[in-house]
């Protein structure tokens, strides 16, 4: 399996925009980024636009090959 990696890039925002989603993220223990994630697949869900959730990374050791456990 190979894993999802981020589309990073900068994004200007607004001081007090800023300040009000770190906030938020802080009342919802999430880190900014995430919580402008979140906010951002709720508006275009708001919209009618869905998107896909990528799979998560798997956690712990990666499987060896050839054993017989692979998915």
């Amino acid at each position: 399996m190979v894993a999802m990696k981020k589309k990073a890039f900068a994004l200007r925002l607004d001081p007090a925009v800023h300040a009000a989603v770190e906030r938020l993220a802080a009342d919802e223990l999430r880190s900014a980024n995430a919580q402008i994630e979140m906010l951002l697949r709720e508006a275009l869900a708001g919209r009618g636009i869905a998107v896909k959730s990528t799979r998560p990374p798997r956690r712990g050791r990666p499987v060896k090959e050839g054993n017989g456990d692979e998915e």
